[in-house]
């Protein structure tokens, strides 16, 4: 499996070391939230790790959502249910029971790894690309900001729906992207169309919880994407 590297399993237990989710974070999703940084005090396994695993494990779908309610931390051991066809909404929690991701599916399942592994690239790397590509446009156009120096943006759900799944080029394209200001917290929301070739083949969004938000500085904003610049280049070289 090309996610070996990432993470290990011991029957139904999966744990992923800080070192293995931060190279998720760099080396496949092209992420460089400092959230996922390996020696950071704050670090998160990606949310785009834990999506990986799960289609690889269960399949990919007609029409899934992942919901997720935790933020999965160092030395975190999650439990993965077995499920049958007929179960279309479970948990990942860890061993004392507390939920981090809420999955539900509904359609046909394919197992075909080839193109579990085609959709998950394609959405990981269009995932990635959130900073600063999608959100600094979106911070400008409502004039508000994250905290330069504690920037917090947390995943909160994605969802996809596939009309087919006999695909040979599968990409995705992106779609209308808004933000939704709810006092100091913003609710981005990142529309895509899941394309084969230039043939669309299905639809999906991704929504990001920003925290702090303060007055947009553009010294600010130049901050973060100098640092941000500056750790992928540090890593790359």
């Amino acid at each position: 499996m090309y996610l070996a590297p990432y993470f290990q399993a011991d029957q139904d237990i999966v744990t992923i070391t800080p070192e293995q989710g931060s190279a998720f974070a760099k080396q496949v999703a092209n992420d460089f939230n400092p959230l996922h940084d390996a020696d950071s005090r704050r670090f998160c396994v990606p949310g785009d790790l834990l999506f990986a695993l799960n289609l690889a494990w269960y399949g990919l779908s007609q029409r899934m959502s992942f919901d997720y309610t935790g933020m999965v931390g160092k030395g975190v051991e999650l439990v993965f249910p077995p499920t049958g066809p007929a179960e279309n909404a479970f948990d990942i929690c860890d061993r004392q029971g507390k939920p981090y991701l809420t999955i539900s599916r509904e359609g046909d399942i394919t197992q075909d790894m080839d193109l579990i592994e085609a959709f998950t690239r394609a959405y990981v790397a269009f995932s990635g690309q959130s900073f600063p590509h999608i959100l600094v446009p979106l911070m400008q156009k409502h004039q508000v900001m994250i905290h330069p120096d504690k920037p917090m943006v947390i995943y909160e759900n994605m969802a996809f729906d596939f009309d087919r799944f006999d695909a040979e080029k599968l990409g995705l394209k992106l779609g209308e992207s808004a933000l939704e200001m709810k006092g100091k917290r913003g609710l981005v929301r990142i529309n895509f169309d899941i394309v084969d070739g230039e043939r669309r083949i299905g639809s999906g969004y991704k929504t990001m919880v920003l925290s702090s938000l303060r007055p947009y500085e553009q010294s600010g904003v130049d901050k973060l994407i100098e640092r941000y610049e500056a750790a992928k280049n540090a890593y790359r070289h």
